[in-house]
């Protein structure tokens, strides 16, 4: 058994039978883990012996989720630019379906025009929960994260500006890029997110920009639903949203996380 370390970036990927496993990143190659996730946060981690390169296999979704909560409009310049209030004492909330996940590399399917015709990114990082929390103080509130992932909250913007509530805009399959690793023991209080489109840097902002603090929404959370381990809570997008096309690619971008890609079609 290996100690987990404060900080270590983890990956979840497909194995040649087919079978997902985790495994920790180190030199451009992947510590293959006999640990479940479970077993992963309470630092039980069980290297099996194997290797494999990085590049020569399939990264999948860094975690599998009971749910994706979204905190919206933290940063005040997002809030500007969509129409919502900057500055809020609460975020608005709204929450994402499971199957719109999909892997770095992935591919962001653009619904039919009959549905939708503004598709937006938004670059964000992304907290996952290490332990079951509910009702927790914002001063333990930490104490409940396991590590930090990247998000792209893709969303259709026409809709989400005609809908009383964002389900419909938001909840698309492909329209929740994750990944591709988790990073444990990150401050995630001053990181750099930069989101490119077609090599173009769309948004450049600073978790440091933040409205509202990440302890204080993490417990916020707790008062109102059970948090579960590998729930993710994406913490909201700096400025800089725009449309997206077939063809073009997505990168976001955090310092000490890393790249998630994705490919729109």
């Amino acid at each position: 058994m290996q100690v987990l370390q404060k900080t270590q970036t983890i990956v979840r990927y497909q194995k040649p039978n087919g079978k997902a496993s985790y495994g920790i990143v180190e030199d451009g190659e992947i510590l293959q883990l006999s640990s479940d996730f479970t077993e992963i946060v309470n630092n039980d981690l069980k290297f099996d012996g194997v290797r494999v390169k990085y590049s020569d296999v399939k990264i999948l979704e860094p975690v599998v989720p009971s749910k994706i909560v979204n905190f919206g409009w933290t940063y005040a310049g997002h809030a500007k630019e969509t129409g919502g209030t900057a500055n809020l004492k609460e975020p608005f909330l709204f929450l994402k379906p499971t199957s719109s996940l999909i892997p770095d590399q992935g591919e962001i399917i653009l619904p039919s025009p009959d549905l939708t015709q503004q598709v937006e990114l938004e670059g964000e990082v992304a907290i996952v929960i290490g332990k079951r929390a509910k009702n927790i103080k914002e001063e333990e509130a930490m104490d409940y994260v396991f590590g930090y992932t990247l998000f792209n909250d893709v969303t259709a913007r026409d809709l989400t500006k005609t809908d009383p509530q964002f389900t419909r805009g938001k909840g698309f399959d492909t329209f929740g890029p994750l990944g591709p690793c988790i990073v444990t023991g990150l401050d995630p209080t001053n990181l750099r997110i930069v989101t490119k489109l077609n090599g173009t840097v769309v948004q450049d902002g600073n978790t440091n920009q933040m409205s509202l603090s990440i302890p204080f929404l993490i417990s916020w959370i707790s008062q109102v639903m059970t948090l579960e381990p590998g729930d993710v809570l994406a913490t909201g997008s700096p400025s800089g949203s725009c449309p997206m096309k077939s063809g073009d690619v997505v990168v976001v971008e955090v310092e000490q996380i890393g790249k998630l890609c994705n490919f729109v079609k």
